[in-house]
């Protein structure tokens, strides 16, 4: 079984950038579909971006869309999510979550998150 650690939060002021790592034990990250979620305060927890298991489509939420991007390097069996332009709303604790079956599954494995503080 899978399992992911995210680094890289912290905090950061608006219109900066931070990088979130997400890192995978194991010898099947390659042939997972990853995703990054977040979860502000008193909200429920919210897509951010996705990427397949080969790194070619990736597919983003609005509120991210041109600001964020997600990648990953299955050699070093890590996902990232470039975080350009943050915004006082983007405050949340970050997930990175993999789905072990087909990319229609749920997501079935999460880390621990990670959190991302912006100051306006």
């Amino acid at each position: 079984q899978v399992q992911l650690v995210e680094s890289g939060g912290g905090l950061v002021q608006a219109g900066g950038s931070l990088r979130l790592s997400c890192a995978a034990s194991g010898r099947t990250f390659s042939s997972y579909y990853m995703g990054w979620f977040r979860q502000a305060p008193m909200k429920e927890r919210e897509f951010v971006a996705a990427i397949r298991s080969s790194g070619a489509g990736t597919s983003y939420a609005d509120s991210v869309k041109g600001r964020f991007t997600i990648s990953r390097d299955n050699t070093k069996n890590t996902v990232y999510l470039q975080m350009n332009n943050i915004q006082p709303e983007d405050t949340a604790v970050y997930y990175c979550a993999a789905k072990s079956g087909s990319i229609w599954a749920d997501y079935d494995i999460w880390g621990q998150g990670t959190q991302v503080t912006v100051s306006s």
